[in-house]
């Protein structure tokens, strides 16, 4: 499974995601969800979640569309165009794989897309299986692909359009320690990012093992933190 979470604020977009797959208990392996497409005018991330055959291939289409005439991530002119395109390449993934879709597997995939393209504003938009999308807005300036349920809450509470993108970059950290606690189809390393708006710069890109002193600490600190504020909650008094 996957969780891939991604914010998109005032002052630029956060992306963080886990980097596990797994076809059950026995195969269990680590590939990188987040991928990066960046020129002199543009940062594009994707992160993926599904299908790990049909991502890879998306990822890879996309990836070669930029050595070829026609559309690509690196001549598009806005984020809606490189949505449309990204969409128009799983609906050609999954159009070529679609005899395999008689088989109990799902083939489907979803992609978040976001960053920004010099002279327009940074964006992020969530692309479907079926290749349709919708864009982040300041009432809802994050999406969430894979095993959202259990960072879902601390994002809820924590995240609005104007929070400065180091806490959101902590929130996001949180909602994956949560997930990975619940559930053991998410897991490390974590590939984070930070895109400061107009900087046209991806060199905020992290990778987080299980070491990693920063996490180490704020895992540390929320478990801690929540079991203090547990217990200083009001005695139950029906």
């Amino acid at each position: 499974m996957t969780y891939c979470v991604a914010m998109c604020l005032a002052d630029g977009v956060v992306f963080a995601s886990d980097s596990r797959t797994n076809a059950g208990v026995d195969h269990i392996a680590t590939f990188k969800k987040l991928h990066v497409f960046a020129h002199e005018d543009r940062v594009l991330v994707l992160q993926s979640a599904g299908n790990l055959a049909t991502t890879q291939s998306v990822i890879s289409l996309l990836g070669e569309q930029q050595h070829q005439d026609g559309p690509s991530l690196r001549t598009v002119n806005t984020l809606y165009e490189a949505a449309t395109l990204v969409g128009q390449t799983i609906r050609s993934v999954m159009a070529r794989d679609g005899g395999q879709q008689q088989s109990n597997v799902n083939f489907g995939c979803n992609i978040l897309l976001g960053g920004q393209i010099q002279g327009e504003g940074h964006r992020l938009f969530h692309i479907y299986p079926e290749g349709n999308f919708i864009e982040s807005s300041v009432d809802t300036p994050y999406f969430q692909i894979g095993e959202s349920k259990y960072g879902k809450p601390i994002i809820d509470r924590i995240i609005d359009h104007n929070t400065a993108l180091e806490t959101a970059m902590q929130c996001a950290l949180i909602s994956i320690d949560s997930t990975l606690r619940s559930n053991l189809s998410v897991g490390l390393p974590l590939d984070i990012l930070i895109y400061e708006g107009d900087s046209l710069s991806a060199e905020r890109q992290y990778r987080i093992g299980e070491h990693h002193p920063h996490f180490l600490a704020l895992r540390k600190a929320w478990g801690e933190g929540l079991q203090q504020l547990f217990r200083e909650l009001p005695p139950f008094n029906p």
